[in-house]
């Protein structure tokens, strides 16, 4: 239980999603935004979490901060060609506009963004 509390702790500034929002905030909404897939004890989710939710107050309005559970949600995570976690996903207009893996940097996310 203890592992749970901690990601829940971590992951507050990111709304999650699950097989029942998806759709609905990502395709049928329609806006910029990115989702993480994450497990977690994923020691790397859990240093690039923090990051994500540096970033998200920047962007609100403009870019949605999302994250899935892959553990409590493995047939969205399937829907995706993962390789493994942490993967970020980043839409726009409910379309697929790339993804960034492993431990990534802030440059990076913010360039992918920007993009959008």
């Amino acid at each position: 239980m203890y592992i749970y509390d901690k990601w829940r702790e971590i992951t507050m500034g990111l709304d999650q999603l699950d097989g029942s929002t998806f759709d609905a905030k990502i395709f049928d909404e329609g806006g910029k935004c990115l989702v993480m897939f994450s497990r977690k004890n994923c020691h790397v989710c859990k240093e690039v979490t923090p990051m994500l939710e540096d970033l998200s107050p920047e962007y609100a309005g403009r870019c949605g901060f999302y994250y899935v559970d892959v553990e409590d949600d493995p047939v969205l995570y399937k829907r995706f060609p993962l390789k493994g976690v942490p993967s970020l996903l980043f839409f726009n207009q409910g379309e697929f506009q790339g993804r960034l893996a492993g431990k990534v940097e802030e440059d990076a996310v913010r360039e992918k963004i920007e993009t959008l």
